[in-house]
């Protein structure tokens, strides 16, 4: 891919039996790939990230008045050449790619333009309770198509569940998840608990099913794992180039394979599933929502930088921040330029525009208290890409959040296709769940629709 660069690293490479056609991938620690990668960029120091320790003196800043050093937005309504956006053809035909483009080339990177084949597998079937409401769960494994590269294997985690009694394919949620300790799959609900029905239990109440994907199955959520997972499964366990997909485009890229599924089985109506996820997870829903125009619904809890607040407010969490070490490889290896030399001034794309890649479908941003998740993900920033992203859904026949007015916590605004709940709790999403499920609900509808 880049011998002048790879060659010094393959000395870095485990002694793990490979085949003579096939090393074994370069291993980098997620500090050494991200110094080549601001070596590839020609950058020698990024700008240090915000501190989330209010005592520090490197604070993040929750000054409103000093939030908004760069006002001014990129227009989603005007072409690359100065035409305005004036009717949904000239959207959906010319400005939806030029925006798609710059978030490949500069934000979240460019998936290849083939991927492996997903090979879907069924590893158990069972019959179970959840709440009082009888399940069918089935338990999947999708085999990504390693032949090309044998030295990385990609199996990614799924779980399906939906009503034992359901007369037909129903909507279904499927939600980013975790793998717990031994390596098990996300556990049943508990029957009834403190705080009322969990969310899974709330969408079995509608009639709906709901699925979880293990993202880390897809993509690790480290720089270190770059080289393995499927960027590193495509990339022949290759190191990145600057403009090659980030964990993000990878996660949303898994969910996009599971959805490929759901149109295969006779239980799940594939033309009503709804995404969601919570921080990181948040901002993997995002992306896929707007760049699979099948999902019909996105749930997009708690994203903040890299999700749905907007990069240039400096509030809480920030671009260099995210450029960092730490959380570098959800994003293309571009993004870290916006650290230094450049600004989040000069990015050609904002999170109003990720938003407005999901018109006309329907998007709730949900976030928490600032007094209890605290003012990292920035609620205001999220609200005001849902605000700016309004004017696409309007030239597409519908509506935004209807104001530009951040409004009190726990006050829904649902009325449109963009809605917002800032919720008491913290960082979750469950507080604003029975929110979501009625706002949902407008456009899926009940399980025999």
């Amino acid at each position: 891919m880049r011998p002048t660069v790879l060659l010094p690293l393959l000395a870095l490479v485990a002694a793990v039996p490979a085949r003579a056609d096939h090393p074994p991938p370069v291993q980098l620690s997620a500090k050494d790939d991200h110094k080549r990668t601001m070596d590839l960029l020609g950058i020698k120091e990024l700008r240090r990230g915000a501190d989330g320790n209010p005592k520090s003196p490197n604070a993040a800043n929750s000054d409103e008045a000093k939030a908004t050093p760069y006002p001014d937005l990129p227009d989603p309504l005007r072409l690359k050449d100065g035409q305005r956006v004036t009717t949904p053809e000239l959207w959906r035909t010319r400005r939806r790619a030029e925006i798609v483009e710059d978030f490949d080339r500069e934000v979240y990177g460019r998936v290849p333009r083939q991927t492996p084949k997903v090979k879907w597998e069924v590893t158990r079937t069972e019959k179970q309770t959840v709440g009082d409401v009888p399940v069918v769960t089935k338990t999947l494994v999708g085999r990504v198509d390693n032949s090309a590269y044998p030295a990385v294997t990609v199996d990614i985690a799924l779980t399906l569940t939906v009503p034992a009694a359901a007369a037909g394919p129903v909507p279904v949620v499927l939600e980013f998840g975790f793998v717990f300790p031994g390596g098990k799959g996300p556990a049943l609900p508990p029957p009834g608990g403190k705080g009322g029905p969990s969310w899974q239990q709330q969408v079995l109440a509608k009639g709906w099913g709901y699925a979880i994907l293990v993202p880390a199955t897809v993509q690790a959520d480290t720089g270190a794992g770059l080289t393995r997972g499927i960027i590193g499964l495509c990339n022949a366990g290759r190191p990145r180039g600057v403009d090659d997909w980030g964990a993000l485009r990878a996660w949303a890229w898994g969910a996009s394979r599971a959805l490929d599924y759901f149109e295969t089985d006779p239980s799940v109506d594939a033309r009503r599933v709804m995404i969601e996820g919570l921080s990181r997870y948040g901002k993997a829903a995002l992306v896929a929502m707007a760049y699979d125009e099948r999902f019909a619904v996105g749930f997009i809890g708690s994203s903040g930088a890299g999700g749905a607040k907007l990069h240039r407010r400096d509030f809480g969490e920030k671009v260099e921040n995210v450029a960092g070490s730490g959380e570098y490889h959800w994003m293309a290896g571009n993004y870290l330029k916006y650290a230094g030399p450049l600004t989040a001034k000069d990015l050609p794309v904002d999170a109003h525009e990720l938003v407005a890649l999901c018109a006309p479908r329907p998007v709730f941003i949900s976030v928490g208290s600032a007094q209890v998740e605290g003012t990292w993900v920035d609620a205001r920033g999220m609200f005001l890409a849902g605000v700016h992203a309004g004017p696409v859904y309007e030239l597409l026949g519908k509506r935004g959040l209807g104001t530009a007015e951040f409004p009190p916590q726990e006050t829904a605004l649902v009325a449109g296709e963009v809605a917002f709940r800032q919720h008491a709790g913290g960082h979750t999403t469950g507080p604003n769940w029975p929110t979501f499920l009625r706002f949902a609900e407008r456009y899926v509808g009940g399980p025999g629709r």
